[in-house]
């Protein structure tokens, strides 16, 4: 398969490295043709269209910001692809944005699987990635090769939109608990206890999560180096909130978590990592 790559950031760049290791022919293309360079001299192609990109690969893989982005790339896309062209696109969108982009390209012949992945740069880099299929059932068999060179879970969730679902419930998951790790941390050093010893104990009980483990440590080392950064999650807490109001349903735990990462971005530190609301709470 002839796999065509769009968005070349902290995500897209080790994605595509992957792919080629995996013996893939990529192409690529980004806003800014210097992004591509290393991807390059690693025997990536470039080319300079999103148009003629879409006429000659097989599998098209976009990683780009929002559902607008997406919406605008696949509406490029869609006017130059041929039938049979299958888009996986890795960003994190709207749910419902993704199905109404998915019906817009199937009445072009072109299949739209909805495919947020999981596990950080530190995942894509490993090429271990948590994806989270909506779509075709039959499109997925087709690019699950192409997945399995980026993730090591692929999990298909439903129809389109369905795997914005399933990461909109992981942001949820994630913030959620780091809200309450922080509030462990805060009760422990009221009470003067040391937080290590508590953290410890935790992780072998039922409370035992990756966000204990990794967040908690953070916390008791105030470091929040971005593994995932506050205006990211700021970003998916807005689509998970829009969602929810569209469907007129109320999720107060999410509400939370955005109001503390709001805060912690109005503050001026949206590029740490968004565990720092704990030094909010």
């Amino acid at each position: 398969m002839k796999i065509g790559y769009i968005g070349l950031g902290i995500m897209g760049k080790p994605c595509v490295q992957n792919l080629l290791k995996a013996g893939f022919a990529v192409t690529v293309w980004a806003r800014r043709p210097e992004s591509a360079k290393a991807l390059l001299d690693a025997g990536a192609t470039w080319t300079d269209s999103v148009a003629q990109l879409a006429a000659e690969v097989d599998v098209l893989v976009s990683n780009v910001s929002d559902t607008p982005d997406v919406a605008a790339l696949m509406k490029e896309v869609a006017n130059a692809a041929r039938p049979g062209l299958i888009c996986v696109d890795m960003s994190t969108i709207s749910p419902l944005g993704a199905r109404e982009i998915a019906t817009a390209l199937a009445e072009k012949g072109v299949d739209f699987l909805d495919c947020p992945v999981s596990g950080g740069e530190a995942g894509a880099i490993a090429g271990t990635l948590t994806i989270m299929v909506g779509g075709k059932a039959a499109a997925l068999e087709v690019v699950r090769p192409v997945l399995a060179a980026m993730g090591q879970t692929i999990t298909h969730i439903g129809d389109s939109g369905a795997g914005q679902v399933a990461k909109a419930c992981n942001q949820i998951a994630v913030g959620a608990g780091i809200a309450a790790v922080a509030e462990i941390m805060k009760l422990t050093r009221a009470c003067g206890v040391d937080p290590v010893p508590v953290r410890a104990a935790l992780l072998g009980g039922f409370a035992q999560s990756k966000v204990l483990d990794i967040h908690g440590q953070r916390m008791i080392d105030d470091n929040y180096a971005p593994g995932f950064k506050a205006v990211l999650h700021q970003k998916d807490m807005g689509i998970v909130l829009d969602t929810a109001a569209e469907l007129g349903i109320s999720l107060p735990a999410a509400a939370r978590v955005r109001a503390l990462i709001d805060e912690l971005v109005a503050g001026g530190d949206g590029e740490l990592d968004s565990s720092a609301i704990a030094r909010l709470v």
